[in-house]
């Protein structure tokens, strides 16, 4: 069975983040290490079998996504962790790195097959769209054990608190200090708590989900246009571009995505970089209110909430001409370069809005003719 294991590896507590160049290092190294690696002997003398690696790195750490071959869940965890524990201490650069978590989830293909395969009243749908609407709203792992049906708002709401770069007045309500609803807003500070947590789980499941699209084009060789497999996220993004959404273009915008979730969670976001992280909160909102809406959450105040935080993460929606068929070709009208709007065209999704803005430097180092 061919499973991937997500790895989450972080930096020493007393290290300061890594910079640009600190970062492309460890992905090299990190990279290296992985390939190196073959095959990777279990318990009893079985073999699992390393199929492919994704390595991401952003300044407290890296997020590895990596597919092997094993007979078990189990081994394929422990396989897994085992090996990335020593590719670091390999590397006398990396040895003080911390392996802080793993994950384990089934290979889309064979999970499908699987679930194909069923039976029975608890049998997963089997419409595909179906199966991938219930995938996309699961609960995230929890330290508490479940005890009947998870309660799905208990658990939003123990998330907020991880997204550091916002207080409840970037959702329209008072401080918590203060009393009563956020002005003329009619957002109370609940509504806030479950907003703020709907984003915190869009984030990991965002994420998540990008790493298998990533995936999938590269074991199919392709791009969004002429990929035959299903994707999660990337067929969503303006499809008059769909032809050059191919493996190297979705590594960035993962890479893109990874960045900007950072900065809400470790309370650095200060504004918007370029358009692929407009993108990218376009994708995180929707994926927010579709969990809330999945669940029955979805009350006019939590939907208030997440139209005001839109509002002012967002300093225009410019970015939505991209949708609009009519509006093809727009950007390269002269007419257009009078206008106060920032360049669309796909080679400037990953450029800085100006020097002020961050954009991950693995997404901003290819040059606009390489984009």
């Amino acid at each position: 069975m061919t499973y991937a294991v997500t790895v989450e590896m972080c930096v020493p507590d007393d290290s300061p983040e890594m910079d640009a160049l600190h970062r492309t290092g460890a992905t090299a190294l990190l990279q290296r290490g992985f390939d190196a690696v073959k095959a990777i002997e279990g318990p009893d003398g079985v073999e699992a079998d390393l199929l492919d690696v994704v390595v991401a790195v952003y300044p407290h750490g890296a997020i590895v996504k990596v597919f092997v071959d094993a007979p078990t869940l189990e081994m394929a965890e422990e396989a897994v962790g085992s090996v990335s524990v020593e590719v670091l201490e390999r590397s006398e650069l990396l040895s003080e790195w911390v392996v802080e978590s793993s994950e384990v989830k089934l290979h889309p293909d064979l999970a499908r097959e699987s679930l194909e395969a069923a039976e029975g009243p608890e049998a997963p749908p089997s419409d595909l769209q179906e199966r991938r609407a219930r995938h996309s709203t699961a609960a995230p792992r929890t330290d508490k054990p479940e005890q009947g049906t998870t309660d799905h708002e208990a658990v939003m709401r123990g998330m907020a608190a991880r997204l550091g770069a916002f207080a409840p007045g970037a959702f329209g309500a008072l401080d918590p200090e203060e009393d009563g609803e956020g002005p003329e807003s009619g957002v109370t500070l609940d509504d806030a708590e479950l907003a703020a947590g709907a984003l915190a789980w869009a984030c990991e499941v965002l994420i998540d989900e990008l790493f298998e699209d990533v995936q999938t084009l590269a074991r199919a060789e392709t791009n969004v246009a002429e990929c035959e497999e299903p994707l999660w996220h990337l067929e969503d993004l303006p499809p008059r571009y769909a032809l050059r959404y191919d493996q190297l273009f979705s590594r960035r915008f993962l890479v893109t995505v990874i960045a900007l979730t950072t900065r809400f969670t470790d309370g650095s976001f200060q504004r918007l970089g370029c358009v692929a992280e407009e993108l990218a909160l376009k994708f995180l909102l929707g994926q927010a209110r579709v969990t809330l809406d999945t669940f029955g959450l979805l009350g006019r105040g939590v939907e208030d909430a997440l139209d005001f935080f839109a509002d002012g993460v967002y300093e225009d929606t410019d970015f939505l001409w991209l949708y609009d068929g009519a509006m093809d070709g727009v950007d390269e009208d002269p007419a257009f370069s009078s206008l106060r709007i920032a360049p669309m065209d796909l080679a400037s999704w990953f450029t800085p809005f100006n020097d002020g803005r961050y954009v991950h430097p693995y997404a901003a180092d290819e040059s606009d003719e390489a984009a």
